[in-house]
């Protein structure tokens, strides 16, 4: 497949498509956990003030480094967002949907993040840089090997992997893999920073950690990486392990019913301390990943 200016423009689109669709089903979770705590919560809309505010206004830099961290995570994570499929026959860069491209390019951003923060000298910062990439460590192995039982099976294509679960015969592999399913979601919990993985903003403990010194543009242009980086998290899932979509309003569907359990689960728990996190994914996760992957591949079981 040759790649033109409009695959670079229909894989902006769908990052922007991403930025709006996150914050506006954010602005609706906190309306809806501000109902079922008794509130009347903020306007659904307001992430996007919030935003539109902090770009109005004038950064403190603290340097180079500082500064281009975070251009360096938001160009990151745009870049990562531009190859997602947004269903089994709609992506940017057809058949570049490899999984093991979000994989690099996720760390890019995520590198431009560490870079920055580290960069601006606070201790709150480094330590919260520290506590991410633990918490990183510990969901992602057990995460990597239900991901490579699924490549085992349906291929490492993000399409492919949506056909696969479409099939006549064939169920979604949260279906097909129930441990690994399980396993896939506790994983995006530690991904989203959902309670009790909160471990590395920890507001009451660190001071929001990474995110001790940003504010104005900077701040701003962090808050759209964000919910860029929601937007892929929650969508590898819906493809991984729902089956995908084949129209646009499946994927919205499923993808709004995903993050707002993760959302809903995340309020009524507390926050685990880091030395926790690592021993809860390395003990129960890992095990039911070590089985699943087990069962699917050694013994060929797959529902």
């Amino acid at each position: 497949m040759s790649i033109t200016i409009l695959n670079f423009l229909i894989g902006l689109g769908i990052a922007f498509f991403g930025f709006v669709l996150q914050t506006s089903i954010a602005g609706l979770n906190r309306k809806i956990v501000g109902r079922l705590q008794k509130r009347v919560g903020p306007r659904w809309y307001q992430e996007f003030l919030d935003i539109f505010k902090l770009l109005s206004k004038r950064a403190t830099s603290h340097g180079w480094i500082f500064d281009f961290g975070v251009i360096m995570a938001l160009g990151g994570i745009i870049a990562t967002a531009m190859f997602m499929p947004l269903t089994s026959t709609f992506n940017a860069f057809g058949t570049y949907d490899n999984f093991f491209i979000f994989v690099y390019l996720l760390a890019v951003g995520m590198l431009g993040m560490a870079m920055s923060a580290s960069g601006s000298g606070n201790p709150w910062a480094s330590i919260g840089v520290m506590r991410a990439l633990t918490t990183m460590l510990a969901y992602e192995v057990p995460f990597m090997i239900i991901i490579l039982t699924i490549i085992k099976i349906a291929g490492s294509s993000l399409t492919g992997i949506q056909l696969y679960q479409q099939a006549a015969g064939n169920n979604w592999f949260l279906i097909a893999l129930p441990l690994g399913g399980i396993v896939g979601f506790i994983s995006l919990m530690g991904m989203l920073g959902k309670k009790p993985f909160e471990t590395y903003i920890a507001p009451a403990e660190i001071a929001s950690g990474p995110m001790v010194e940003y504010g104005g543009k900077q701040l701003g242009m962090l808050f759209i990486m964000h919910e860029i980086t929601v937007f892929i998290e929650v969508s590898l899932f819906v493809h991984l392990f729902l089956g995908g979509a084949t129209n646009i309003f499946i994927f919205i569907l499923k993808y709004f019913l995903v993050y707002t359990l993760a959302n809903l689960i995340s309020n009524v728990n507390g926050r685990f301390k880091i030395d926790q996190v690592v021993t809860f994914f390395y003990k129960w996760p890992l095990i039911l990943a070590i089985v699943q992957a087990f069962i699917a591949i050694y013994l060929g079981w797959v529902i």
